[in-house]
């Protein structure tokens, strides 16, 4: 489920400015990571999986830590949208109450006048209006609402897209990781071979004293 801007978007910002204190690459492993998070079942499953992508570049003493801080920060976003949609899930629950009933009134009616066709008409307008207002907001109307009242042929292909982007990102982030281990251990071979050339240079030099 998706989150609104608010929740979703400061958790990215927030995992974006850690990832950059740790000299991660937020554009390859912020979507692996953020995939893994909405994925994974269990904070176990989420810790053992994030160990597995900074383990390249955290030592033991501190990836426990770094993890256990993303998952929380995590887990309290999701907490807050939790209490918002359920805000929301009652607040549309009663309009589309309110617009129940009244449309039953008005099929009750043996003759419908002028008058109650405008405050139908004035009724619907004003719930149209409300729609139009809360989207404007961000705010995610219940799925289950949705279902109810539109009926959404593309879920399956939204799903199969949402895969693969993650399918994508998991993909991009372990050739990341592969090539960045290379780096590291011809940045190390290439310092050792520096250290044995002036080690050398060191001993020709006293040796000609």
């Amino acid at each position: 489920m998706a989150a609104p801007m608010g929740d979703a978007g400061e958790f990215e910002s927030w995992l974006n400015d850690r990832l950059d204190s740790l000299e991660v690459d937020r554009e390859v492993y912020g979507a692996y990571i953020l995939g893994i998070l909405k994925e994974e079942e269990s904070d176990e499953e989420k810790e053992d999986a994030l160990q597995g992508i900074l383990s390249a570049f955290l030592d033991e003493d501190t990836i426990e830590e770094v993890c256990k801080q993303i998952i929380s920060h995590w887990t309290e976003c999701r907490n807050r949208l939790a209490a918002r949609q359920n805000t929301d899930d009652a607040e549309v629950q009663a309009i589309a109450s309110m617009i129940e009933k009244q449309a039953q009134i008005v099929v009750k009616q043996k003759e419908v006048t002028e008058e109650s066709k405008k405050r139908k008409e004035a009724l619907l307008a004003q719930y149209a209006n409300w729609l139009h207002i809360k989207n404007q907001l961000t705010f995610k109307i219940p799925s289950l609402l949705v279902s109810a009242l539109f009926k959404n042929t593309n879920v399956e292909e939204v799903l199969n897209r949402q895969k693969q982007k993650r399918d994508q990102a998991r993909e991009d982030a372990q050739k990341k990781k592969e090539m960045d281990k290379m780096q590291r251990e011809k940045d190390k071979l290439a310092k050792q071979d520096r250290k044995e050339k002036e080690k050398k240079r060191t001993q020709k030099g006293e040796r000609k004293r």
